[in-house]
């Protein structure tokens, strides 16, 4: 007897197959930070698995980025449980990258004067990669603030999960202080400055009013196997509302548009 693929769509509780995997993943990463919560007070064990997850946790970020552009679940209290996980490992809340990145960046990436994720310094300069990332980084919820003031729907799930998410991880640390510390509160921290830091090459020296010659794509396998085709940041920015796993198709449409030098394929990226 054959499988009713209707109702097999009906149960399925992820709007793309694709997104299994990396939510089980990031999942288990919550489970073992947890877990470590409740066993592990030693300072050099927690401050070495602190170190060790710095680049995963901030591999995440671009998967909280995804799912900020196209929900991960067909579920919406679901999907605000998925994003207070992801919360825990990039310090981004829900809502946050909608307003600063999806209404903000992606509406004025063209415009350095407005831009969220601005590389320009006020007398039109090219920011470093030090100034960048710290600006960007420092700024990132006032900015979503600001943004969210112009779109009620988003400002107030953003203002309220904010709230309930750092509420919870102070509960954390006043519980456990040093688990909560070194499993919450810096990763959170420590990854909205690894996100501003890996974006700096996204636009970075590219002044144009061109959209399709304003993005570096980066063609590396690996890399984007990592970032969810973040490397196709072109054709991400062309329609932000395709999801991750079409990015590499929609890139095949446009690539005759990019010009060669935006390319790269090295896991490696420039730096200024």
């Amino acid at each position: 007897m054959q499988a009713n693929p209707q109702a097999s769509k009906q149960i399925d509780i992820f709007r793309h197959k694709e997104d299994r995997w990396p939510v089980a993943i990031i999942l288990l990463l919550t489970v073992i930070d947890f877990a470590l919560y409740f066993t592990v007070e030693s300072i050099a064990v927690l401050s070495v698995y602190y170190v060790v997850m710095i680049v995963p946790k901030g591999i995440i970020c671009a998967w909280n980025h995804h799912h900020q552009h196209v929900s991960t679940l067909r579920n919406k209290a679901l999907n605000r449980v998925l994003e207070f996980f992801y919360a825990l490992h990039t310090g981004v809340t829900t809502h946050l990258w909608r307003l600063h990145h999806n209404l903000g960046h992606h509406v004025n990436f063209l415009d350095q004067t407005k831009d969220e994720s601005r590389w320009q310094r006020k007398d039109g300069s090219q920011m470093g990669v030090v100034e960048y990332t710290v600006n960007v980084g420092i700024t990132a919820y006032p900015r979503g603030f600001v943004v969210g003031k112009k779109y009620p729907k988003h400002f107030k799930p953003f203002l309220l999960y904010t709230v309930f998410t750092f509420l919870i991880v102070a509960l954390l640390v006043v519980y456990k202080p040093v688990p909560g510390l070194f499993l919450f509160v810096m990763p959170m921290i420590t990854s909205i400055f690894f996100t501003a830091y890996v974006t700096y090459d996204h636009h970075s020296g590219l002044d144009t009013q061109n959209e399709f010659e304003a993005s570096y794509n980066n063609l590396n396998s690996f890399y984007n196997f990592l970032t969810g085709n973040l490397g196709y940041h072109t054709a991400h920015h062309h329609r932000q509302g395709v999801h991750w796993s079409k990015l590499p198709a929609l890139h095949a449409k446009i690539a005759d548009k990019i010009p060669e030098y935006l390319y790269q394929k090295s896991i490696v990226t420039h730096r200024a």
